[in-house]
């Protein structure tokens, strides 16, 4: 993360974006209701002035001004900025250009709603002044699941919008959630989670291992038994059957399960190395201790 301005703490980014330029366009969350989420519960969301946007992007280039390799790539916060007027992000992308003549791809998180919310001409323009690759919070296929925390949104509408996006030349980077349903539901969002993926195709896809954090509605649902923790071995055999259906994945996906709160890294291109990530996954089943449950700490998130 490049820091050339004070940023309105918390600011959250995918692990991808670690070199990019991070930009302000929204604060917080328009949804916020996630019961598992706490990223952005001490913010109100707002879609920021452009022309503090543009002071920020001035600030920004003099700093990089003689190192170029950090001005390739930037990352438009918070949590769902292509919910801002599409007026404003043009006017936005087009300052970044203009300043960062080596702009090559920026990225923004996105949710169903915004991505179904702009019109097709209206992502083709933002397309065309380099935003190329959106984030989709995906966490689950299954609806029972999404009600269960309050995602907001439909399976289909998730699948729609990441199809939509495809159409307008806008690469997405989909993430499901390990063990978010708990014991209950597990087998439906494994199903429909793999359902889900092989209906958007996207170009890149991850894993998440669902983390109970502190002081957010998920905590309480799992200590009143809405929701059964699954086990190490539990969370590795989702992973495992979430893949197994994307052998029949008709175009090439890049997969990764290398976030802090997954305790075993792994990545590859599916489905040309499924074969040899199963047999990694099973191998970990196998070795894993049955009663053994994941200790992340919340902080490190």
């Amino acid at each position: 993360m490049r820091s050339f301005f004070s940023y309105d703490t918390p600011v959250f980014r995918p692990p991808s974006e670690g070199q990019s330029l991070l930009l302000q366009v929204t604060l917080g969350c328009s949804n916020n209701h996630c019961t598992y989420c706490g990223m952005y519960r001490t913010k109100k969301y707002q879609v920021r002035d452009l022309t503090i946007l543009k002071e920020e992007i001035d600030l920004a280039a003099k700093q990089l001004a003689f190192n170029p390799h950090f001005s390739q790539k930037a990352f438009l916060c918070d949590g769902d900025a292509l919910g801002a007027d599409t007026h404003l992000l043009l006017e936005t992308l087009n300052y970044l250009n203009f300043k960062f003549p080596h702009l090559r791809q920026v990225g923004i998180y996105a949710t169903a709603e915004n991505m179904l919310g702009k019109s097709d001409s209206d992502l083709k323009l933002l397309a065309e002044k380099k935003l190329t690759l959106s984030y989709l919070g995906m966490e689950s296929g299954d609806d029972e699941v999404l009600k269960l925390v309050v995602k907001g949104n439909s399976s289909e509408d998730m699948v729609k919008g990441v199809k939509k996006l495809k159409q307008a030349g806008i690469d997405t980077s989909v993430i499901a959630m390990l063990g978010l349903g708990g014991r209950q539901l597990s087998a439906q969002h494994v199903k429909n989670t793999a359902a889900a993926i092989l209906q958007m195709q996207p170009k890149y896809f991850s894993f998440l291992t669902t983390t109970v954090v502190p002081g957010t509605p998920y905590e309480k649902q799992v200590e009143r038994g809405q929701v059964c923790l699954l086990s190490t071995r539990e969370l590795l055999k989702e992973m495992h059957d979430i893949l197994w259906p994307l052998k029949a994945l008709e175009k090439k996906v890049i997969f990764r399960a290398n976030h802090v709160s997954n305790m075993f890294p792994l990545g590859g291109t599916l489905p040309n190395d499924l074969e040899k990530i199963l047999f990694t996954i099973n191998s970990w089943i196998q070795s894993c201790p049955v009663d053994h449950y994941p200790t992340i700490d919340p902080s490190m998130l």
